[in-house]
């Protein structure tokens, strides 16, 4: 009797809409009732934990049984998950986040299919995310909840060991890393933090990060996580999780290759650190410290040289741009002023222009803080405010050292705007920067630091606004349908919009997400005579823009929906970088 009336609640609850998938299965095959899922749901809702995990847990069912049923009722594989290798597993694929959210282990890849265990076949959120992130066909593999558990712990362990203790590289022990200034930090033996694994790990970090493209390596310690990621394309992703207990070891490490104070936790540092890598290249990272919480984030900005040495062709300038441009660089005076939020790639624009003028017959004089790219022929300062050499005091002597070309890191006050301004208005090239969001708001921000605008409109010669947007890759980039309209409200002109077609993301394995690389977007705005008047009457940003617009310089969005249109970069993209 108690039999019947468990099938007539299983054919009841078939057609129930409050259970789906598993918990469906697992009713009409009589393992559970109705009472039980409702319970287990609520309790794995309240827990943040999947539903056969509070199965399991809660020992209603055995965790056997469950991946049984999954694997029959959908024709999925069983798999006893015990019986794989750990090294052998694919789990670098997946972002460790995914694995931990959806109890989800990457298993295997086969061309592009990646065999994911799991112990819910029916979780088709896994699957799709995992899909997403990795562009790989996720197909499921049934295996049992408590065994899947233990295995994604110690994979993901072994998978950060493996980067520590298996570096087995010789190449990684002959690298030659020096630090940057001599005088910045103490002596410091490295008999203090000679710990192999960890000088293996970084080396290895520091490679990668190199072969990758990265611009930036974020060390970042918290309570219960340790995550090493990098910046590739402007975006943040994470690619190791060594255990916290090394925290303090791999801070020490990099403080020690950076020339600074490993003793000193509470404030932050700046240093360098030199990789070799042939006799033809070498590497610089400048690193900053800075005292968290758990421990110390440490930031290392890769600086290549060879970034300066692309050539102005390989910006991303449109062909009106470049030779504007390049008009204004090889006159004999003014001011060329680059603008743009950090790591939109003023310094690799300022540096091309310097390698243009870089020859024997020019004396060329920079300050920075700190010098990012080093290029021989160039003289280069550092600016170092604990000592009084400011961006002030290295222009005054600059200016007694007979320049023709001098560069500025950034004009940040008053006396260094002045001083700037008067090495342009008496025969010399000056390049600078500022943080501003467009052209037109960069003479605003010049007569708001207090420069008269007489100054100003017989200085500036050219300003460039820029923005980093990332590149699609050309080998996965589709065709996307956009609605005539809705290109119109992106900004496209409406006869244009019939000849317009705009391109998406997918990812491939030759990319990250569906983009490779970067390409810049350009405002290119010369100070013309009729908006040097505009300036010496005090006007303001959005009239220097409607002139700027009469003249035929486009914006930032003007210059980004070129970019779409010729197929660079994705609306999406652009939206991202600039807004509409």
């Amino acid at each position: 009797m108690q039999a019947k009336d468990m099938t007539n609640t299983a054919l009841a609850m078939e057609h129930s809409p409050r259970f789906s998938g598993l918990a469906r299965k697992l009713i009409n095959s009589g393992l559970l009732v109705e009472a039980q899922v409702r319970q287990a749901l609520d309790e794995a809702d309240k827990k943040k934990i999947s539903f056969v995990a509070q199965l399991v847990e809660s020992k209603t069912l055995d965790a056997y049984i469950i991946a049984e049923t999954g694997a029959y009722e959908f024709g999925v594989p069983l798999f006893d998950i015990n019986t794989i290798d750990t090294d052998a597993l694919a789990i670098r694929l997946v972002d460790e986040r995914l694995v931990h959210k959806h109890q989800s282990l990457p298993l295997l890849k086969r061309g592009n299919h990646l065999y994911v265990g799991i112990a819910d076949p029916t979780n088709l959120q896994a699957l799709d995310e995992i899909k997403f992130q990795t562009g790989l066909h996720a197909q499921p593999i049934v295996v049992e909840q408590n065994h899947l558990s233990k295995m994604i712990d110690l994979a993901l362990h072994a998978d950060a060991n493996s980067a520590m203790a298996d570096l087995s590289d010789s190449s990684l022990d002959d690298l030659e890393i020096t630090g940057g200034d001599d005088d910045a930090g103490q002596d410091v033996s490295e008999a203090e933090v000679d710990d192999t694994p960890v000088v293996r790990f970084i080396n290895k970090v520091m490679l990668d990060a190199i072969n990758k493209g990265a611009s930036d390596i974020h060390f970042e310690p918290y309570e219960k996580k340790y995550r090493v990621r990098f910046r590739q394309d402007g975006i943040l992703r994470e690619v190791a999780s060594p255990p916290t207990s090394l925290a303090n070891k791999l801070s020490a490490r990099l403080k020690v290759m950076a020339r600074m104070d490993i003793s000193e936790r509470r404030v932050p540092q700046d240093g360098r650190i030199k990789m070799t890598l042939s006799k033809n290249r070498a590497i610089d990272f400048r690193v900053n410290t800075c005292p968290t919480l758990y421990g110390e984030k440490i930031v290392l900005r890769i600086l290549d040289p060879t970034s300066a040495q692309l050539g102005v062709d390989a910006l991303g300038f449109e062909e009106d741009q470049k030779q504007q441009l390049l008009k204004v660089v090889h006159q004999p005076y003014g001011m060329v002023l680059v603008t743009g939020p950090t790591g939109s790639g003023k310094t690799v624009t300022l540096y091309t222009c310097l390698n243009i003028l870089n020859s024997e017959d020019r004396n060329i004089s920079t300050a920075e803080d700190p010098s990012e790219i080093n290029l021989p022929g160039v003289n280069q300062v550092n600016v170092n405010t604990k000592v009084g050499l400011t961006f002030a005091s290295a222009l005054r002597a600059f200016l007694r050292q007979d320049p023709d070309v001098i560069m500025v890191g950034e004009i940040r006050d008053l006396e260094t705007a002045e001083i700037a301004i008067k090495a342009a208005q008496t025969g010399h090239m000056v390049f600078s920067t500022l943080h501003t969001n467009d052209a037109p708001q960069t003479l605003n921000r010049l007569a708001n630091m207090g420069v008269p605008p007489f100054n100003i409109a017989t200085a500036v010669s050219l300003i460039v606004a820029q923005r980093l947007a990332r590149r699609l890759c050309p080998h996965c980039k589709q065709a996307a349908y956009v609605p005539p309209e809705a290109l119109v409200a992106e900004g496209f002109p409406e006869d244009e919009v019939g000849d317009i077609t705009v391109y998406k993301a997918m990812g491939c394995e030759k990319c990250n997400d569906g983009y490779k690389g970067r390409v810049g977007i350009y405002q290119v705005m010369p100070i013309t005579e009729t908006m040097a008047r505009l300036i010496m009457e005090n006007c303001d940003a959005l009239m220097l823009a409607d002139q700027a617009k009469k003249e035929g310089v486009a914006d930032l969005r003007e210059s980004g929906l070129r970019k779409v249109k010729a197929g660079l970069t994705s609306l999406e993209e652009l939206n991202r970088v600039i807004t509409v």
